[in-house]
């Protein structure tokens, strides 16, 4: 059998997330660094976190009708049609960048949560349709490394094209340019058929919604692995709309250096989720979701720690002075330590999840859980944003994200099912 990443059943589908995955972050950079250095000022903390809870979004409140659409018609043909309307939003991004206008890049990054949120039920709803049981955790892992090398790539490009301003030209040349790899990695991907060809399909959101959530508290072990995911995006919504200011912030940090944290951060988590593939070796193993927890909370105590009495650099600081500092290589090594471990703890929950769930029902679990991890995301940046108006500082978000970990990693060892 080839490996995957050849195969004609996963391959398409890895290149279709991974590029959708990259014009989401590098549309989000690019606002990012918009807002982080141009004259917002005093709002710029708030507005990014903002910019997370509006991508976000949209998630909560279409994740149930696309999980139903995708198990009324075949994935692959929804699919490709999220992915040319794609290449429309892409389009208005670009007048955003050109006009450089907050609202219509809002709107711009909306539109990519509205198709993102719709695509999710098939992203995750179509690996069992192509992978054997014992294929889920390495197929997992590699869409979740890949989610984050694009957001690792998305990122460096982002702010590479964003530096000074940018250029419109190569803004849109790669937004657009990626949209268009997007549907065409789409139109590959292998049809699935219609899992539940019969289903009526309900526009009333909150009742297939509420149909959808009751359906998971059906099934404890669903139900389980629905709360553990949530958590996983909940801190990693909130570190990654934290970092930029972190190191901008506290540790002084440059363009440059914001992006190379990010870079880290990206890189770190495929790691981890790589690690949680080979320690499960075809099989699901909850035990690499509880050592993650712990590991994460360490990390995330430490770094509050760390930054807890630092005080920014009088002129901002290039990558290399940074990391020649003992600050910024704690940092540096606490961001890692925290991707890592997320890593561990996300990929064997998920792939628990997809292999516990009915094949008719598949999609519409999908989106159940993408219900719970958007509201916990969404909830989540709205009381961080919050927070933040009111004075409450990073060390202190980070100290309290540790220790909130810290009790979720005993409530996982309390009630972890058996996998199999």
């Amino acid at each position: 059998m080839p490996p995957l990443l050849l195969s004609r059943r996963f391959a398409p589908l890895f290149w279709c997330q991974f590029f959708a995955a990259f014009n989401d972050n590098f549309l989000k950079t690019a606002l990012v660094f918009l807002i982080l250095f141009g004259r917002e000022g005093a709002h710029a903390e708030a507005l990014i976190t903002s910019a997370s809870a509006v991508f976000i979004a949209p998630y909560f409140l279409l994740s149930a009708l696309g999980g139903e659409i995708a198990d009324r018609y075949d994935k692959a043909r929804v699919a490709q049609r999220l992915k040319l309307t794609e290449i429309c939003v892409a389009a208005i991004s670009v007048i955003g960048y050109a006009l450089s206008s907050l609202p219509v890049m809002f709107c711009a990054l909306a539109g990519f949560g509205i198709l993102g949120a719709l695509f999710g039920p098939i992203k995750y709803g179509i690996l069992p349709d192509h992978l054997r049981r014992e294929q889920l955790p390495a197929g997992n892992a590699l869409v979740e490394g890949a989610t984050f090398m694009a957001i690792l790539l998305g990122t460096l490009v982002g702010g590479l094209a964003s530096r000074g301003g940018g250029e419109t030209w190569l803004f849109a040349l790669l937004v657009i340019g990626i949209a268009l790899a997007c549907w065409l990695s789409a139109l590959a991907i292998p049809h699935t058929g219609e899992r539940a060809p019969h289903l009526k399909i309900t526009f009333n959101i909150a009742t297939s919604t509420a149909v959808m959530i009751r359906h998971l508290l059906a099934d404890r072990r669903l139900w389980w692995g629905a709360l553990v995911t949530s958590w996983f995006w909940l801190m990693g919504i909130v570190v990654l709309s934290l970092l930029p200011p972190l190191i901008k912030t506290l540790i002084g940090g440059n363009e440059d250096t914001v992006t190379v944290y990010l870079a880290l951060f990206s890189v770190a988590v495929g790691l981890g989720s790589g690690l949680a593939a080979r320690i499960a070796h075809g099989r699901i193993v909850l035990t690499t979701t509880l050592v993650g927890a712990v590991l994460l909370a360490a990390f995330a105590l430490d770094l509050g720690m760390a930054i807890w009495r630092a005080l920014p650099a009088a002129t901002p600081q290039t990558p290399g002075a940074v990391f020649t500092s003992f600050l910024g290589v704690n940092v540096a090594i606490d961001l890692a330590g925290m991707a890592i471990a997320g890593g561990l703890f996300i990929v064997p929950a998920f792939a628990a999840v997809q292999a516990w769930s009915e094949v008719e029902y598949r999609a519409r679990t999908v989106a159940a859980v993408n219900v719970l991890n958007s509201a916990a995301m969404t909830g989540a940046t709205v009381v961080v944003a919050l927070l933040q108006g009111y004075g409450v500082t990073l060390p202190v978000l980070f100290v309290g994200m540790g220790a909130a970990t810290l009790v979720v990693a005993y409530a996982i060892w309390r009630t972890m099912p058996q996998a199999e």
